[in-house]
C-alpha cells in the first residue's frame, strides 16, 4: 500500500466494505452542473449579474461554473440552486433513470396549469382529487384584513405550520420583496410568487398559508391556490383596512396621497369578484382578534377543511 497521504476529505474504506461503482470524474460532474445552471438561468431569463446578486456568488465564479471549470462547494451551489428555483439534486445528479416517454410526461405535467394537473390526476387516480386540498388552508384578501395575524394564531391553535408567502419568497431569493420588485419587476415577482406556491404544495401536506393581496390577479397562481388549498377570503371595511395598516406603523398608504382611501376602495371593488371565488368568506369588521380567530376556527371545523385526527 502506498504511504502517500489520502486527499483531504477522503477516508480509507473499512475492511468489510464491498467494492463500489466508481464515482463520476469531477470534471464530468462539473460539466453537467455547469450546463444545467446555464440552462436554468437561460430558461428564467436571468442575467448572470442578477443571479450573482440573488445567490451571493460572484459573476466571475458563475461564468467559470457554467463553463464546467468551477470547483464550487455544495453550500454555494445550493445558493445558486435556490436563486434559480431548482433542486440542488437536479443540478448534481446524473441523468434520470426514467424512460424517455415518462420523462417527457413528467416535464409536461410540471409545466401544466393547476387545472390541467387536476384533470390528469382525476384520470390517473379517480376519486383522489377532491382530497387534494385537505389540511391545507390559505387566507386571501387585501392587506390589513388580518391574514397574517389570524393565520399564525390559527396555525398555533390547530398544530399546523404557518407560512407567509412573501417571507418564503424573501428566504428563497435572499432579498426583501421590495428589492425583488426593483430587480425583476412585477412580472418577475409574480413568477417567483407562483413558484413559491408550487413549493408549498410540494413540501407541505398540512399548513396555514397567508398570501399577498394581489395574487388573485395572477390567474395561474390563484388557480393553483384554489385547486390545492381550502381558501378563505378574510375581509373588512376599507376604513379598517387602512387603520390596521397604519396601526402597524406603516404610514405609506396615506403619505402624500390624499386619494389613498378612494384608491383602496377601487382596488377592493376591482378584486371583489376574484376574492369571492374563495371557498369561504370571513368578515373581521368591528371584531377583536380573539373574536375573528374563534370565527375562523369554527369555519374550518364546520367546513371540514382538516382531516379527523
Amino acid at each position: 500500500m502506498s504511504d502517500q497521504p489520502l486527499p483531504r476529505g477522503l477516508r480509507p474504506p473499512r475492511a468489510h466494505s464491498t467494492p463500489e461503482a466508481p464515482e463520476p470524474l469531477p470534471s464530468d460532474v462539473m460539466r453537467r452542473v455547469g450546463a444545467r445552471v446555464r440552462a436554468a438561468r437561460t430558461e428564467k431569463g436571468v442575467p448572470r449579474r442578477a443571479l450573482s446578486e440573488a445567490s451571493g456568488v460572484s459573476a466571475r465564479y458563475l461564468a467559470q461554473l457554467e463553463a464546467g471549470q468551477g470547483n464550487i462547494s455544495i453550500a454555494l451551489l445550493e445558493r445558486v440552486a435556490v436563486a434559480l428555483d431548482q433542486r440542488l439534486e437536479w443540478l448534481i445528479a446524473g441523468e434520470p433513470h426514467l424512460p424517455g416517454e415518462a420523462t417527457r410526461i413528467a416535464d409536461l405535467y410540471r409545466a401544466a396549469s393547476a387545472e390541467v394537473q387536476a384533470q390528469v390526476l382525476e384520470l390517473l387516480a379517480p376519486g383522489e382529487v377532491p382530497d387534494a386540498r385537505r389540511n391545507r388552508i390559505c387566507l386571501v384578501g387585501l392587506r390589513g384584513a388580518g391574514k397574517s395575524t389570524l393565520g399564525e394564531l390559527a396555525g398555533d391553535a390547530l398544530g399546523l405550520p404557518f407560512v407567509e408567502l412573501n417571507k418564503e419568497i424573501e428566504d428563497q431569493s435572499g432579498m426583501p420583496v421590495a428589492e425583488v420588485m426593483a430587480l425583476y419587476g412585477q412580472e418577475g415577482y409574480r413568477k417567483l410568487e407562483a413558484q413559491a406556491v408550487t413549493r408549498m404544495v410540494e413540501t407541505h401536506d398540512a399548513l396555514v398559508l397567508a398570501v399577498a393581496g394581489g395574487i388573485v390577479s395572477d390567474p395561474e397562481a390563484y388557480a393553483q391556490l384554489l385547486a390545492h388549498f381550502h381558501t378563505v377570503w378574510v375581509r373588512t371595511s376599507p376604513d379598517e383596512h387602512m387603520s390596521r395598516v397604519r396601526a402597524q406603523g406603516d404610514e405609506r398608504p396615506m403619505a402624500g396621497n390624499p386619494e389613498a382611501m378612494e384608491q383602496l376602495r377601487s382596488i377592493l371593488t376591482e378584486r371583489e369578484e376574484l376574492y369571492a371565488r374563495a371557498e369561504a368568506h370571513l368578515d373581521t369588521s368591528g371584531k377583536t382578534t380573539e373574536q375573528s380567530l374563534e370565527d375562523l376556527l369554527c369555519l374550518i371545523e364546520a367546513r371540514g377543511f382538516l382531516a379527523p385526527r
